[in-house]
């Protein structure tokens, strides 16, 4: 059994969740789409749950790869938050790894749950981080993170509910142009 037919099924898994979910895609599907024998499948991930662990996580290990390499794109931190907030996403598809926290299979599986929050923790950290070096204090560049975070998945959200690609480039907008505006004192209304 050969490490391309594993390959193979985990990038059609990876496909089958992005679109489907964990609970929604069979075994049958898996096969069917990676082209490799019922034998393969079996040899390599004995249960749907083993599958599903592999995927679900290289997709997270993935999505954070990505996203740090948006945030380390430049020089200056103000370009890194703005690159990992604009870049190109399929914002109608919705996120691939945020669609997975309402996936019943995951929600019911420890392991599978604690991947997807390492997904959101590391990337709110890794966001926070950017922000520490704009000289904001640990929770208030945490604060700020989340934000960025929950905008994203939020412009996932309106994207998908309306159809409409640029909710997700205007829930950005809307963002950065809150954290460029200027701050004033404490104690002025």
């Amino acid at each position: 059994m050969s490490t391309d037919a594993r390959e193979s099924l985990l990038r059609a898994a990876q496909q089958l969740y992005a679109a489907n979910g964990v609970a929604a895609t069979t075994p049958r599907q898996v096969i069917e789409r990676s082209g490799v024998g019922h034998g393969s499948l079996y040899h390599h991930f004995p249960s749907k749950r083993d599958l599903a662990l592999a995927a679900v996580g290289r997709s997270v290990d993935e999505a954070l790869a990505s996203s740090s390499d948006a945030l380390n794109a430049h020089t200056e931190s103000r370009a890194r938050i703005a690159a990992y907030l604009e870049r190109p996403r399929e914002a109608t598809s919705g996120c691939r790894i945020g669609r997975l926290t309402a996936d019943p299979f995951v929600a019911a599986d420890e392991d599978l749950s604690a991947s997807v929050a390492r997904y959101f923790l590391d990337l709110i950290g890794l966001v926070a981080d950017v922000f520490e070096e704009q000289g904001l204090d640990g929770g208030v560049a945490r604060d700020r993170a989340t934000a960025a975070v929950a905008v994203i998945q939020g412009g996932y959200v309106l994207s998908r509910a309306t159809g409409d690609e640029e909710m997700m480039r205007a829930a950005v907008r809307g963002f950065l142009g809150l954290v460029d505006a200027p701050q004033r004192p404490e104690g002025d209304s």
